[in-house]
């Protein structure tokens, strides 16, 4: 269920230019010749230590009555990140251009479906739960390999099948920061994009959860009572952005003391619906700014139990000006993020 990448795929994005050597020239590609076991364990025993990984699926977010868009956030990411210039700020022997989950069946199938009929919206959903199996099965060898997993594109409902992967290999329930307007902590009516962390709470994959900058107006009474009865927390955008009760920076200290409670691994969420007027499946004009989610990311990153980055929601197709506009924004944005990871890792002090 893993399409791994190679050199010919490289070649259909990577651009040669006389003089210049291009980031994805100089990234691990997976050995075709080994098992999937293998290959992450000859990564890491190579001084490797990230997996990028893609998801290209529109399927949680149509299963949310949502709109499509999402299943080209990975194919962005991958035309702008390849393409920046390769130099020593950047140690490319540590990162994996693993390849993509293989959901293109899956995918059809929910192309033909209409969300607003309630027969097919249900097999969207089973769908959905489908998807979630297919990537449990790709992040749990990686988690177990010791690497960090950089998972792109596709709907928020992956939070889910990444925080059972991680909870089963460390055992106990997964801290999360999610950098969101939205909780996603909608009821659990069958498996989409908004309730991916009210399924992971439920089944006990999800430890302390806190949502930063959720929107008041973008979450129902009901989502916020069934987050705070299972213990979640979240600082609003209202409260630094509008009422400015505490700086952008304190809301975030806030968000890392929290995630540190405790002995558990962290999880690293952003929906880019979080960022403003990033096309996405949900596009919006009251978000952060780029930098902001770009802190967002690497001050939790440097936390020695962080131990993965998911970036869910691109939706190149969404943009106002069109499809080319989008996919040169989201591929920009993605990247930086990426890099704002590794480069929060890189900088990160050692466990006690």
């Amino acid at each position: 269920m893993l399409q791994r990448f190679t050199a010919n795929d490289l070649d259909k994005y990577c651009v040669r230019r006389s003089g210049e050597n291009r980031l994805g020239h100089q990234l691990q590609l997976p050995d075709p010749d080994l098992v999937y076991t293998e290959l992450l364990a000859a990564h890491k025993a190579a001084g490797g230590q990230f997996v990028l990984l893609g998801i290209a699926e529109c399927i949680g977010p149509l299963a949310n009555m949502g709109n499509g868009g999402a299943e080209l956030g990975w194919q962005a990411f991958l035309q702008r990140f390849l393409n920046l210039q390769h130099n020593d700020s950047l140690m490319t022997e540590r990162v994996l251009l693993l390849g993509q989950i293989d959901c293109f069946d899956l995918q059809q199938q929910a192309a033909t479906l209409d969300n607003q009929q309630p027969q097919q919206l249900a097999e969207l959903r089973e769908l959905c739960a489908e998807l979630d199996l297919r990537v449990q099965q790709q992040l749990k060898p990686i988690f177990e390999a010791g690497l960090y997993p950089v998972v792109i594109g596709g709907g928020h409902n992956n939070a889910y099948p990444l925080l059972q992967a991680l909870a089963e290999v460390s055992q106990q329930p997964v801290n999360c920061a999610n950098l969101d307007p939205h909780a996603d902590f909608r009821p659990r009516e069958g498996r989409h994009s908004g309730n991916g962390f009210s399924y992971a709470s439920a089944a006990a994959y999800l430890g302390h959860y806190t949502v930063l900058g959720l929107d008041l107006q973008k979450n129902s009474a009901a989502s916020l009572t069934m987050l705070q009865q299972a213990g979640g927390d979240y600082i609003s955008y209202q409260q630094f952005a509008v009422r400015q009760e505490l700086s952008y920076q304190q809301a975030l200290d806030k968000v890392i003391e929290q995630c540190c409670s405790g002995v558990a691994d962290i999880a690293v969420e952003l929906d880019t619906d979080s960022i403003q007027t990033m096309p996405a499946s949900a596009l919006n004009y009251t978000g952060l700014s780029v930098e902001q989610a770009a802190q967002f990311v690497f001050q939790l990153a440097r936390l020695p139990r962080a131990r993965y980055l998911h970036l869910a929601e691109a939706a190149p197709a969404c943009h106002p000006a069109g499809l080319a506009a989008g996919m040169s924004q989201c591929g920009q944005v993605l990247a930086a993020l990426v890099l704002a990871f590794i480069d929060g890792k890189a900088l990160q002090p050692p466990e006690i």
